[in-house]
């Protein structure tokens, strides 16, 4: 699922599914760009620029989906959807990540909405996070979503019911328009226009 132009709620970017030969450098770079903390609340601990390197080469090659934040060509922001059969519970697992300037500008939330709709759109009954004891804000973006998190081992693992989240409403269909249907709207166009300009200049008014 593709989310070319759609801009997020109050930041200036676009949001969008990475292609496959996108992922590697794009999200890579991204998380490289991630601070310490940030990165350390990421990957629960882990912040080495060779783990992280390894781990976008993984994702870029196990049918992970990633929608992005962009701001001017560069991702700021990444939300991931790993796919069912990489989980030891065989449950669909996500994570999200935004740079600190794409910071309280709704980037996580947009990418939470897109992410639940691809996730529906692939038939998952429901998703699996988990994120740092110490990461609050991605604790209540989870909490927001309906997810219900547990702490244990100094992470925060829960699940979100897709059953119960409100499906994206489609696009509603433009009724088509038959030519004698036009040619009555002109027409009565017209006449209200024209009734409009007597009624100005005085015209048909009771002498």
């Amino acid at each position: 699922m593709n989310y070319d132009s759609i801009r997020s709620t109050s930041a200036k970017g676009t949001v969008r599914t990475l292609s496959q030969q996108e992922e590697l450098p794009l999200l890579r770079d991204h998380l490289l760009r991630l601070d310490r903390t940030s990165r350390h609340d990421r990957f629960h601990g882990f912040i080495d620029d060779s783990f992280i390197r390894r781990y976008a080469e993984r994702c870029a090659n196990d049918g992970t989906v990633i929608i992005a934040y962009f701001e001017d060509g560069v991702v700021r922001g990444a939300a991931e959807l790993h796919p069912p059969e990489q989980s030891p519970d065989v449950q669909p697992e996500i994570a999200f990540s935004v740079e600190r300037s794409a910071r309280r500008k709704g980037v996580g939330s947009t990418l939470f909405r897109k992410l639940i709709a691809e996730a529906h759109a692939k038939g998952y009954g429901s998703l699996r996070i988990t994120t740092g004891a110490q990461n609050d804000a991605m604790r209540a973006l989870a909490t927001k979503f309906g997810a219900q998190l547990t702490f244990r081992h100094g992470e925060s693992t829960g699940s979100i019911d897709l059953t119960e989240q409100q499906q994206p409403e489609p696009v509603p269909a433009v009724a088509a328009v038959t030519p004698v249907e036009a040619a009555r709207a002109i027409v009565d166009m017209n006449r209200a226009y024209w009734r409009m300009v007597m009624q100005i200049s005085g015209w048909g008014r009771a002498a």
